[in-house]
């Protein structure tokens, strides 16, 4: 079985501003293994997005991208969590960055599983 591994967790939230009913949704998620590909999972987002959003909101990516980024690098390579947001017409888009080990987990393949993994049933067959 493979080692744990330092990467990082990535996430992208929306929240409506101002909607206190409305929790806030996650949109996507991703695993990184490194800062740089930590921080260039956001600067993507970003850059993707940015023709579509109001002037301010582009605005607020573009400085990051220029000169939020080189920042969100080091604190990566420290080890710190990280967090990009940008407000477009009433809604909120945040971009989080966290420090994580990823465990390895079995592979159904290569190995035997573990007992317990015979024991869960799935909602489908009961």
């Amino acid at each position: 079985m493979d080692k744990p591994a330092r990467g990082y967790w990535c996430e992208c939230w929306t929240e409506r501003l101002g909607d206190t009913m409305e929790r806030p949704t996650l949109r996507a998620s991703f695993d990184a293994y490194s800062a740089s590909q930590a921080d260039r999972w956001a600067a993507v987002n970003l850059r993707t997005i940015s023709p579509a959003l109001d002037l301010d909101a582009s605005d607020e990516a573009w400085a990051w991208l220029h000169d939020g980024r080189t920042e969100t690098r080091r604190a990566l390579l420290r080890q710190e969590p990280c967090t990009v947001a940008i407000t477009h017409a009433g809604t909120r888009i945040t971009w989080t960055i966290r420090p994580v080990t990823f465990l390895p987990i079995a592979h159904r393949q290569a190995s035997e599983l573990p007992p317990c993994a015979y024991t869960f049933k799935s909602a489908a067959t009961g």
